[in-house]
């Protein structure tokens, strides 16, 4: 019993990608952003069970969003694109109608960091959710955005998986840390 107990789902995660862009998907540009978060997620044990590019077209997201999440069990998806105020952004819309949970707190962060690097940071609709047990979350479509926020990310990625997993999480996986005893109240 105690062995499993301690035993924990130590395989690698299931990771998609995809990239939301018209130019990209008529083949005028290379997929730099999907290609960024490739190079970027082998810091994570993962396997990438899927990169596409889908132009931006809300109801093609949606099924592809289901399908990896409810069919292929993706633990999960990063998207790219499509999360600006142009019309054809619909990646965030896309992501609302397909998530069950918001992750409001990685949104927030996720914005407050990219202040550091921009005052556009505040122009992003991305949004972060799960769904069963899929973490989705939206990137920006640009290189250096998506740099920035998944090495920002990248640290908490491997215990937002774990829960959505439902591995038992131990003390020592949580670094909070306590309020200086001279604050409290």
């Amino acid at each position: 019993m105690r062995e499993e107990l301690l035993a924990m789902d130590t395989s690698p995660f299931r990771v998609a990608i995809i990239t939301l862009s018209d130019r990209v998907a008529a083949g005028e540009r290379t997929d730099e952003g999907g290609n960024t978060i490739r190079e970027l997620v082998t810091a994570l044990p993962c396997t990438v069970i899927a990169q596409l590019v889908l132009p931006d077209e809300a109801q093609q997201l949606i099924a592809r969003l289901i399908a990896l999440a409810d069919h292929e069990q993706a633990d999960l998806i990063l998207t790219t694109g499509g999360t600006g105020l142009s019309a054809r952004d619909v990646t965030p819309e896309a992501t609302l109608a397909v998530i069950q949970r918001r992750v409001l707190g990685m949104e927030e962060a996720l914005r407050a960091h990219g202040f550091k690097f921009t005052p556009y940071a505040m122009l992003s609709r991305a949004v972060a959710g799960v769904r069963g047990q899929t973490l989705i979350i939206n990137l920006p479509g640009n290189p250096k955005g998506v740099r920035e926020n998944l090495e920002f990310l990248l640290p908490v990625l491997p215990h937002a998986l774990k829960l959505l997993r439902d591995d038992r999480i131990t003390d020592q996986d949580h670094h909070y840390r306590s309020a200086p005893s001279g604050n409290a109240k």
